[in-house]
């Protein structure tokens, strides 16, 4: 993607990041954590304009969890809500052994999508997540094995050669599919130049998908509607809706990318359409 995309009015795919698997209901009581809250916020999300939702799994207290029974109810809720939105199931997470990281790729139906981290990065000040490459390349097998589209997750400059390396190493479906993460930490400084770098450092024909953490979500979402690229929102990466103020849901942060995208001129994707842009 890119500029020319841009002018030439390329639908643009909303991903809604809808509850990730570190802070709760403690940083925003609208984070949805139960199957049916998830259920519910997917729909919403889909009616805001969102074509693809990024799923976590939770326990039934609120933590963090990679069983294929936790995924498969919310998948069940979000097909009993939600219209024909995509569902793209995280395998990141850290603390957890390489055979669990691939449950959830086990539901039935397999999920469309599913991140792949790229390589390592820190989490707080003890934990490390490490996604070596065999991990990588075993994940990516089995998403091959279930029809599971990768979308590649690239917390940083690391990451990008990290891309070029799968590809050596792997036959990836066309089109390649990466998201660039901008924010604190390990991942890549939240600049415009290093936006701009990280976009013409992609394998050619690559499409990509900006992700900006905190209060970068809405400036970093908008380069990426501006410059030919495909956005995620969502209370995962940002729990507000502006400076002190809680968003409301992940509808809210949606609706307010789908009118930016329309303000600048860019058609907002249908499940449909993401889903011929995307190759599933």
């Amino acid at each position: 993607m890119s500029y020319e995309a841009f002018l030439a009015g390329e639908p643009v795919v909303v991903t809604a990041a809808l509850t990730g698997g570190v802070h709760g209901k403690e940083a925003n009581p609208n984070l949805p954590e139960t199957p049916e809250e998830i259920g519910s916020a997917a729909a919403a999300a889909e009616d805001a304009g969102a074509s693809v939702v990024h799923v976590h799994a939770r326990e039934p207290n609120g933590e963090r969890s990679f069983s294929t029974e936790r995924f498969q109810a919310i998948d069940d809720a979000i097909r009993e809500h939600a219209d024909n939105v995509v569902i793209q199931h995280s395998t990141g997470g850290t603390g957890a052994p390489d055979d669990v990281r691939h449950q959830p790729l086990r539901t039935d139906p397999p999920p469309e999508m599913a991140s792949l981290d790229m390589g390592p990065l820190n989490r707080y000040d003890h934990l490390t997540s490490e996604n070596t490459r065999g991990l990588v390349d075993s994940l990516y097998d089995e998403m091959r094995e279930r029809g599971i589209k990768p979308e590649l997750e690239v917390f940083n400059d690391g990451h990008v050669n990290e891309v070029y390396g799968l590809l050596e190493r792997r036959d990836l479906a066309d089109p390649v599919y990466a998201t660039l993460i901008f924010g604190p930490g390990t991942l890549t400084r939240p600049r415009p130049e290093n936006f701009l770098n990280a976009v013409s450092n992609l394998p050619e024909g690559a499409q990509f998908n900006t992700l900006g953490f905190g209060r970068h979500q809405l400036p970093f979402a908008t380069m990426g509607v501006l410059f030919g690229g495909h956005v995620r929102v969502g209370l995962e990466d940002n729990v507000y809706y502006r400076r002190g103020e809680l968003a409301e849901s992940n509808a809210q942060l949606v609706e307010r990318v789908v009118r930016v995208a329309e303000e600048l001129g860019r058609e907002v994707a249908t499940p449909a359409q993401a889903r011929e842009i995307l190759g599933l």
